[in-house]
């Protein structure tokens, strides 16, 4: 997910997306410490998207 393509959203979209975001994130680290293979590279990714999405929030708080 792009920066790019949050921009175009309005806060409730991007609260929907956030929980999403967490509910995958939660359940993959339940997967890799369940000695299930997941890439460690989802992981990381996927705690940059929250990250993404919470900077978004922030700056349409401001505004």
């Amino acid at each position: 997910m792009k920066f790019s393509e949050l921009l175009s959203k309005d806060a409730t979209e991007l609260g929907k997306i956030c929980v999403d975001l967490k509910k995958e994130h939660m359940s993959l680290r339940i997967l890799s410490k369940t000695t299930q293979d997941v890439k460690t590279s989802a992981i990381r990714a996927c705690k940059k998207n929250i990250a993404r999405v919470k900077t978004r929030l922030t700056q349409l708080e401001k505004k």
